[in-house]
């Protein structure tokens, strides 16, 4: 599994770009294509990935649905993506899911907060009583907005060993908000924290997959996700055969 935040195939490669390049978020300008050539050659190497800050089709991508983009460069037979945040009209942002497996469902929630915009999305592999479940996020800023979304996903997850909660979290597992993802479901916490951001000279762990307690991961790595101002995480993932038919 991988988990990425694309920054919409924006190329950040230190702080000062944030304003030098601040163009490249809203104008179809930049290498964004060879960009997202080089994320598609990474995601390929894996069964199911999440994507956030993925563009479904606005100014600043000339109009090109970027997960669909890669899902057609790296070789994904099923795609899904949930847009959501719109930015002065011109772009426009999207949770994205790649899988080589075909899901059974996959569903869209939007997130309270107090800026709206967020969502998760979850997608189940197989028919049986407690399947694979992946879920795709990317939290707000605010702690007190991130509580709210948080609790909202324990709903949704509730008491499934088999659940994967992945995404841009903007915050790392210590933080206070996260004791409700911990108490109401049956994700655990990770036995290793990668620092994720800023990711020409990560200090962060900010991007999580999260794991059911019925669930094995192993091999927890990050890499550059092109020019992202986030590395991607990977893990391996040990799935039950039973929760997939």
């Amino acid at each position: 599994m991988l988990s990425a935040n694309i920054q919409a195939g924006s190329s950040t490669r230190g702080y000062h770009d944030y304003v030098a390049r601040s163009w490249s978020h809203v104008l179809p300008m930049g290498d964004k294509r060879g960009s997202l050539d080089a994320i598609a050659r990474l995601a390929g190497e894996y069964d199911v990935v999440g994507l956030n800050e993925s563009d479904p089709g606005s100014l600043r991508s000339g109009f090109t649905n970027q997960t669909h983009y890669l899902a057609q460069r790296a070789g994904f037979a099923y795609w899904s993506h949930q847009p959501n945040r719109r930015v002065g009209g011109v772009a426009s942002s999207a949770n994205g899911l790649l899988s080589k497996i075909e899901p059974s469902e996959v569903v869209v929630h939007s997130l309270p907060g107090r800026v709206k915009g967020r969502g998760v999305m979850v997608a189940r592999f197989g028919q049986c009583a407690t399947p694979l479940t992946v879920a795709v996020a990317h939290l707000s800023l605010g702690a007190g907005s991130r509580l709210a979304q948080l609790g909202f996903i324990a709903e949704v997850l509730a008491d499934d060993p088999h659940a994967v909660l992945m995404g841009d979290f903007n915050c790392t597992v210590e933080q206070p908000e996260m004791d409700v993802l911990f108490k109401r479901t049956r994700l655990q916490p990770p036995d290793h924290r990668i620092a994720t951001f800023p990711s020409w000279a990560p200090q962060r762990a900010i991007d999580h997959i999260l794991v059911g307690d019925g669930l094995n991961a192993v091999h927890f790595r990050a890499f550059p996700a092109a020019f992202s101002d986030h590395l991607a995480l990977a893990l391996d993932l040990d799935v039950p055969e039973r929760c997939l038919l």
